[in-house]
């Protein structure tokens, strides 16, 4: 029998986290993150019914108008709770985001009118600018230190997994109901609150706070550093140019997802396809993003984190362009698949990569900050697509608007140095050596 390495002992001596908690608090993040996910996109399935609905009379500019109501929130959120996560652990943040957006969407769903129904979105979206951060924090911590990324992924794969399910529904009951009453389903997950506040833990492992005693003299003064919290560590020497890239990388992947989460239905419609079809691509979008979530996510935990987020805008950038001519119904839903893959997969592994890049001292903060400051595009995705549609009228203008965001974003990752430090840390505690790049 084979006795195991010293690595693997000081890891195990360290409190690496067992299989089994692990896979608990990957599937809490799951579920979390697919109310995240339902609460995003729903907003965009109900689009085309909200425009048309006698009662409240609004114009096709207005759901962009929401879009970006709801995008508001989300820097709020996210900054405000990235500290707690790091000094109180990620527990009680979560839970209180969930709980918080479960009556946003019961607000939501009663709304009399668009100005309650528009604070609502807003209120909605601080707690979904909260969760994520958070919960990707949640993941690194107890994710087994060479399976992060796929952990990272499947779990962010929740938001998607959302998506598909908004839009299943509407499919299956727009316009036939309410569009309001997709918003009411949103009360359910109150019933998640008592469980995650159960099996979350209130501790980080051991492991991720253990001192590195072979970390190369290359890293040293970074994590030095990163030994410190707070803001301000942020831009210690040796991560001021990451951070700003990051999120830059950041604001340019939530212009593609949110404007995509927002107006894809809306383009669709406007191209010639009839609701059903337009709520397929939905389906084909959200589908492609987990499916290329977790297939790129095994590439990138074998050390090809920054090609694989790098060929996943440039993926975006390809299906938009396909998407501005009209083609085989099969090939169009390809298309949408690889152009989620291309958006929501590659924001899922900017925040695994931010995830790795940083600490535990630091990571909740670093991640809270670049979502943050990279919501931004969220809320600029949704007003920059209604500002192109509404300028142009050429039905293939909205899908062109996409492809400029994808292209800035892979220079952007390009240009991301190295980080040895953490990632080489990490991957000590399972025994296993980690490429360069990750």
């Amino acid at each position: 029998m084979t006795s195991p390495s010293p690595e693997t002992s000081a890891a195990a001596a360290a409190g690496a986290p067992n299989r089994r908690t692990s896979l608990l608090v990957l599937l809490i993040g799951v579920l979390v993150l697919f109310i995240d996910g339902y609460d995003l996109f729903v907003l965009g399935t109900v689009g085309p019914s909200l425009i048309t609905d006698p009662e409240w009379h609004i114009a096709p500019t207005t759901i962009g108008t929401l879009g970006s109501l709801t995008a508001l929130g989300m820097p709020i959120g996210a900054i405000a709770t990235a500290r707690m996560g790091d000094a109180r652990g990620r527990r009680l943040p979560i839970t209180l985001c969930l709980a918080w957006i479960s009556l946003c969407m019961l607000l939501s769903g009663l709304a009399p009118g668009i100005g309650v129904f528009g604070l609502s979105r807003f209120l909605t979206g601080i707690g979904i600018g909260a969760l994520s951060p958070l919960v990707t924090a949640l993941i690194v911590d107890w994710a087994p230190p060479r399976r992060r990324t796929l952990f990272v992924g499947v779990a962010l794969s929740g938001i998607a997994l959302g998506g598909v399910v908004v839009a299943c529904i509407g499919r299956a009951v727009l316009p036939g109901v309410h569009f309001q009453t997709l918003f009411l389903v949103g009360l359910l997950p109150l019933l998640l609150v008592p469980v995650c506040w159960k099996a979350i833990p209130s501790h980080r492992p051991a492991y991720a706070a253990a001192p590195d005693t072979a970390t190369p003299a290359s890293a040293a003064t970074a994590t030095a550093g990163e030994a410190e919290s707070g803001w301000a560590a942020l831009f210690a020497p040796g991560r001021r140019l990451a951070v700003v890239l990051f999120c830059l990388v950041a604001f340019l992947g939530l212009v593609l997802v949110y404007g995509a989460s927002t107006w894809l239905p809306t383009l669709m419609i406007k191209a010639g396809y009839d609701l059903s079809s337009a709520l397929e691509f939905t389906i084909a979008f959200n589908g492609g993003a987990i499916v290329g979530t977790l297939a790129v996510a095994l590439l990138a935990d074998r050390g090809h984190l920054k090609t694989a987020t790098l060929g996943l805008f440039t993926a975006a950038a390809v299906a938009m362009l396909v998407l501005t001519r009209h083609h085989d119904h099969n090939l169009i839903l390809a298309m949408s698949a690889l152009a989620g893959m291309g958006t929501l997969g590659t924001q899922n592994l900017v925040n695994a990569w931010v995830g790795r890049y940083f600490g535990p001292e630091l990571r909740g903060t670093a991640l809270g900050f670049v979502i943050g400051l990279g919501r931004l595009g969220s809320i600029l995705g949704p007003s920059y697509l209604t500002y192109v549609t509404t300028v142009s009228v050429a039905p293939s203008a909205g899908f062109y608007a996409f492809v400029a965001p994808a292209l800035l974003g892979a220079l952007a990752v390009a240009f991301i140095p190295t980080r040895r430090g953490d990632a080489a840390r990490e991957d000590r505690a399972s025994a296993r050596p980690v490429s360069a790049e990750a």
